[in-house]
């Protein structure tokens, strides 16, 4: 996709210089893959203490059930 967009040049500088990525257009793909996975791993995060887990749960027992009807 070509878009034309105004940048500021000190953080693109200083993003550079911090990352080793040679152009512009490599250091804003990055820039977009760190977003989606930061943002990802937060979405993830703040499931932190909502699943409720069975004190009973056995998995062991099973294993050993799914390994029986191979």
């Amino acid at each position: 996709m070509k878009t034309s967009i105004e940048l500021n040049e000190e953080l693109v500088k200083e993003a550079l210089r911090l990352t080793n990525i040679q152009t512009e257009q490599e250091l804003i793909n990055f820039a977009l893959a760190e977003l989606i996975r930061n943002r990802k791993k937060r979405n993830l995060l703040e499931l932190s203490g909502q699943i409720q887990f069975s004190t009973d749960y056995d998995y062991k027992a099973l294993r050993e059930n799914r390994n029986v009807s191979d």
